[in-house]
């Protein structure tokens, strides 16, 4: 099962769909029972959202758009929110 660290570490991944099977089983887990990796969770997936919609509606600056890949990863944005 997984800990509070893994979990926390795979996050992202978890998020984008990009782990096992297995291991999602082990983060459901680990997320059904940790209430502090919960709201991380919860946190990040709104988070993740919020950003897709705005991005989708209002133009946003390639500056910005660089910062927030650096700290969110490159798939924060999805598609092109330009196209």
């Amino acid at each position: 099962m997984a800990d509070c660290q893994e979990t926390l570490n795979e996050l992202h991944r978890y998020l984008d769909e990009e782990l096992s099977a297995e291991r999602v089983e082990e983060i459901i887990g680990h997320l059904k029972g940790c209430t502090d990796c919960q709201e991380a969770y919860e946190f990040h997936a709104v988070l993740r959202q919020s950003i897709r919609e705005k991005a989708q509606r209002d133009e946003i600056s390639d500056g910005f758009l660089d910062r927030l890949k650096e700290c969110l990863g490159d798939e924060v944005m999805g598609d092109d929110p330009n196209s």
